[in-house]
């Protein structure tokens, strides 16, 4: 008898911990959801509104959208403003594009009862030109917007370029003119032109920040010039090298003007022998650097050897440079005398000659040189080890692949590894080709 309370004793102390534990756990689910008995009460539509608000925040559109069939408390944190501030519009055909559109539907909700939250936009199209006509059409609905940064993206080749150029700038004019606050516009790959570049300057000098419009050739240098005139806040911006010139470095570096902090510039020709590239003055480049001198310099060069003789003659304050295609040994020997800001250098292809001497030259004069990147190249493997041992520590970035190197009867391909991650002062191995 005396065994069997002593166990009936010990079962109800363990019930007892059970319900303080049951007790501890819900007491955090009860403070936050205001539930007297989560138990017995589960209305999903009682919970506090900046907990909706959160959850709809984190979820994709078509969950979002699905969600707000909940209850009818859910449906109108749907439709709350800050969830509708930043929006991107898909806009693809079955035939060109694996990728699902935003629902013709949704865009009608949004045009009808969003249009005067939108803030943050963006049309991703695909290839064909009825997406880019449709992105048209939506731009040119946008009447009571207030719009703070714009951006139309070809996901493909630039389909935005077959759209009738007084349909693009039509509707591009709505939103320059309605929304009167734009900070950030991308619309590279687009027939934008000079009387459009006026009307966004007319109604919006004042805030705007950054543009980029590489591949725009309906612009004139004259365009560009007047949007670096009028939006003295600009702090970006990305163009063709056909549009830049003495006049629009002079135009940045003006005591009215903002310090620019980014300048791309790409260096384009399709037919090699026709087209003749123009010079810039070291004094224009100069002015630019004295007034920002932090500025980043980025330029892409997509051309033939035969066409680079007008670039780096005199000192560039270049920080970043690409070449797309083949670039000579005489064209690297004048970067590594006439580039002495530069910090990123990449070149995808050379020829047959090993690039010792340039690179070592690069690696003396360009002292804030971080990252290189070489492909389609031929350097010995002393000459790399002596370029990496010049550099040290600040290659923070250092892309080979193992074909570029060059054994010679200092050095072989096994020894490369262990010689450079010394000098770097961490691992660091070749890139290597893959075999599929």
């Amino acid at each position: 008898m005396k065994r069997i309370k002593e166990a009936v004793k010990a079962e109800e102390s363990v019930h007892q911990a059970v319900q303080r534990t049951k007790k501890q756990k819900t007491g955090f689910y009860n403070s936050v959801f205001n539930i007297s008995d989560p138990f017995h009460s589960k209305d999903w539509g009682n919970l506090p509104h900046h907990v909706v608000l959160h959850i709809f925040q984190c979820l994709p559109l078509v969950d979002r959208a699905r969600a707000s069939s909940v209850c009818r408390r859910w449906n109108e944190v749907f439709h709350i403003p800050d969830l509708w501030r930043k929006f991107e519009f898909e806009l693809n055909q079955p035939a060109t594009s694996y990728i699902k559109s935003t629902h013709p539907d949704l865009i009608q909700q949004i045009i009808k009862r969003h249009a005067d939250h939108l803030q943050y936009v963006s049309f991703k199209v695909d290839s064909s030109t009825e997406s880019a006509e449709a992105a048209c059409d939506i731009l040119s609905q946008l009447v009571n917007c207030s719009i703070k940064t714009l951006g139309l993206i070809s996901t493909a080749k630039p389909s935005f370029m077959n759209v009738a150029k007084a349909h693009f700038v039509s509707a591009l004019t709505v939103v320059f003119v309605n929304s009167k606050s734009l900070s950030s516009i991308k619309i590279e790959d687009t027939p934008v032109d000079d009387p459009s570049l006026k009307v966004l300057v007319a109604n919006n000098s004042d805030t705007l920040k950054l543009l980029k419009m590489s591949s725009c050739p309906h612009v004139s240098p004259a365009g560009i010039l007047c949007v670096a005139d009028q939006c003295h806040g600009l702090r970006e911006l990305a163009l063709n090298y056909y549009l830049l010139s003495d006049e629009l470095l002079l135009a940045l570096s003006s005591e009215k003007h903002a310090n620019l902090e980014h300048l791309r510039i790409d260096v384009v020709s399709e037919n090699p022998g026709q087209v003749e590239f123009h010079t810039i003055k070291k004094q224009s480049w100069d002015a630019l650097i004295k007034h920002s001198p932090k500025v980043n310099i980025v330029m892409y060069f997509f051309l033939y050897e035969e066409e680079f003789d007008a670039f780096f003659r005199e000192e560039t304050p270049v920080t970043h440079l690409y070449f797309g295609r083949a670039v000579s040994k005489a064209m690297l020997g004048r970067i590594g005398m006439n580039c002495p800001r530069l910090i990123e250098l990449v070149v995808c292809a050379n020829g047959l000659q090993p690039l010792d001497d340039e690179l070592i030259r690069i690696a003396e004069r360009c002292k804030n040189l971080t990252a290189m990147g070489l492909g389609e190249c031929e350097v010995t493997c002393r000459g790399f080890i002596e370029f990496v041992k010049m550099c040290g520590g600040r290659l923070t970035q250092l892309s080979i692949m193992e074909e570029v190197l060059i054994p010679d009867n200092d050095y072989n391909l096994d020894q490369i590894h262990s010689e450079v991650s010394k000098h770097l002062g961490r691992m660091w191995f070749p890139d290597m080709m893959p075999t599929w």
